[in-house]
């Protein structure tokens, strides 16, 4: 329990100094400045986005919050990952690209969703539950256009794009396993409490305030940059 609130707490500091989904200065400018086949960077920089990506990994805590069957999990895991790799792909590779705010805004709302979705609140509030396999799968589409809308600011060089962007999505998935596996690990310890009910309602109520909070600051930013 104390591990879960760790967890929700790091993220909570994470989204109040985050000002958007971004890629950090020193990867932007590495992605700015090279050309050609770069397999083995481009798989590090994948992977370091997802285990850094607050957004993605709050989304991919709520999808798997109260999934207790590993078959599950491996199902609604990969609906996530092939959203999120179509639109990066093909984002970056077509030239498409969304305002980096709006489509932040919109993961942001994401999480919301997914907490809500834990909470039962559908079900309480409009009396039906959404298909919880589509809404994973349409989030993460819209996961992937947020990364690729950043890439796409970059300029990142043509000669060797393809190879470049696979490897980056290879290093995305091994990422997002790593921040599976410590959450599975997490969430594991964390039903065996007599009170992981009780405290997974405050949890998700916690995640509802952070995908609020983060939708908050973008359409903030947005607004500040359109000024």
């Amino acid at each position: 329990m104390r591990a879960a609130f760790f967890i929700l707490s790091l993220l909570a500091l994470s989204v109040s100094s985050a000002l958007a989904h971004d890629v950090t200065p020193g990867d932007a400018g590495y992605i700015q400045e090279i050309w050609g086949v770069h397999i083995i960077p481009f798989i590090y920089l994948g992977a370091k986005h997802m285990i850094t990506g607050y957004d993605h990994i709050l989304f991919l805590l709520g999808v798997v919050f109260f999934l207790y069957h590993m078959k599950d999990v491996a199902i609604y895991v990969t609906l996530f990952a092939v959203g999120h790799s179509v639109t990066m792909l093909l984002g970056v590779w077509y030239g498409w690209g969304i305002n980096s705010y709006i489509i932040d805004a919109i993961i942001g709302l994401s999480v919301v969703y997914k907490a809500l979705d834990n909470l039962g609140a559908f079900q309480t509030w409009f009396g039906f539950q959404p298909n919880t396999k589509a809404a994973t799968l349409i989030f993460g589409l819209f996961h992937g256009t947020g990364l690729a809308s950043k890439i796409l600011e970059y300029r990142i060089s043509e000669d060797g794009l393809l190879a470049n962007l696979l490897a980056f999505n290879v290093g995305v998935e091994i990422g997002q396993l790593m921040a599976l596996f410590v959450i599975l690990i997490v969430m594991g310890y964390w039903r065996k409490s007599p009170n992981f009910l009780r405290q997974a309602k405050v949890a998700n109520i916690v995640m509802v305030f952070l995908g609020v909070l983060l939708t908050y600051q973008q359409v903030a930013g947005y607004i500040a940059s359109t000024a």
